[in-house]
């Protein structure tokens, strides 16, 4: 169970945040509009939530998801592969130092991005991807095994992040979709597929017993529903414009 959410206030400089998507520029006020209703989701979850001030310097500050990963024994600042988004880790320090004693950091020639990890109980799959390397891999699987805790890599070639095709629901039921759905170290689990075309809400949360789910998915909402789960749909819309799914948009721990 979760007990906090660490989450960042948009900044008016989201627009020039880094894209492939291709959806055009996410409109600002709506994207706060989003994110409050987000902070609402998470509360109602039973969170208790740090808002943390907008960082202009930074357009994907908001994702404060890649800067650090969360785990019961310590918190591991990152170092985020791109470039841009390097600086956001020092922001985040603070924040992340106010709930725990044990900060860990990866340091270059390692580069990590949280969105690449996926905890399941004790053990954490980190995807290999443009952003998070096999240095980087290696360092954070050290820092695991050090508080007890371990790691794996899994290869992957489709997706930005591991977590953009891939949400881990709790009780073995993994949703998935594209080159995840063959992918041996997955096959233990319930693999819950997503249609390709509504491949964005395989980024779907758990959170206490609830799954945040991308608004606008009938699908998806009605798979996780018929598996038990409790859904709350979150509008994500404006951050879909910036590679950015429900995930992405917090801390949780």
């Amino acid at each position: 169970m979760f007990k906090y959410a660490i989450v960042r206030k948009p900044s008016r400089s989201m627009i020039e945040g880094i894209s492939e998507a291709e959806l055009g520029l996410p409109n600002y006020d709506n994207a706060i509009k989003q994110h409050d209703d987000y902070i609402e989701a998470l509360k109602e979850c039973g969170l208790e939530v740090t808002e943390l001030p907008a960082v202009e310097e930074y357009p994907d500050s908001c994702f404060v998801e890649d800067p650090a990963l969360m785990t019961p024994h310590c918190a591991i600042l990152t170092n985020p592969g791109a470039e841009s988004r390097r600086g956001e880790v020092a922001h985040i320090a603070d924040a992340v130092r106010k709930f725990y004693d044990n900060v860990e950091e990866i340091k270059s020639p390692g580069f990590v991005e949280a969105g690449d990890i996926m905890m399941v109980g004790d053990h954490y799959y980190i995807g290999l991807s443009e952003r998070t390397n096999q240095e980087g891999a290696d360092q954070m699987i050290a820092i695991l095994e050090k508080y007890g805790m371990s790691g794996s890599v899994v290869e992957m070639s489709e997706v930005l992040h591991l977590k953009t095709g891939l949400g881990y629901l709790e009780d073995n039921n993994l949703v998935a979709c594209g080159e995840f759905l063959t992918k041996p170290e997955f096959q233990k689990y319930n693999i819950m597929e997503i249609d390709q075309k509504d491949s964005y809400s395989a980024n779907s949360v758990w959170i206490n017993g609830t799954v945040l789910v991308p608004k606008g998915f009938e699908s998806t909402v009605d798979l996780i529903k018929n598996k038990g789960y409790k859904v709350r749909e979150v509008d994500v819309s404006e951050y879909q414009k910036l590679d950015g799914g429900l995930s992405c948009l917090s801390l949780r721990f």
